[in-house]
């Protein structure tokens, strides 16, 4: 993704990413980063939830806004609720990500720098 967003921010556009894995999805070079602590397979919020699908984005929008410098991470003011089961949001399998990363964890903090292996 960071690699498409770089080619649209050269073209004159801001683009932000929303992730809940902030570290790994600013170590690939994305111009901007909405962080949200939300599962995997919640990122917006829960199938359904209109309310905070859109809340999430017109945040992220207003962080797109506000941050002008690339590089920026902003921290969504989203949580998660404790009491809630996360596992019954959780995909039947790692995303491909965490099974890469589980096969080479010495690359972890590499990408944390901003290091592409």
């Amino acid at each position: 993704m960071g690699l498409v967003q770089r080619e649209i921010e050269a073209a004159g556009f801001s683009t932000i990413s929303i992730s809940n894995v902030w570290e790994l999805t600013a170590s690939v070079g994305v111009p901007r980063v909405a962080a949200v602590e939300h599962p995997f397979s919640a990122l917006m919020g829960l199938p359904g939830d209109q309310a905070r699908q859109g809340d999430v984005l017109r945040l992220a929008l207003r962080a797109l806004a506000e941050a002008s410098e690339p590089g920026s991470v902003v921290h969504l003011p989203f949580r998660w609720p404790v009491d809630d089961d996360l596992d019954r949001y959780q995909p039947p399998e790692p995303p491909p990500i965490t099974q890469y990363l589980k096969r080479h964890i010495t690359q972890i903090p590499q990408l944390i720098r901003r290091e592409i292996p």
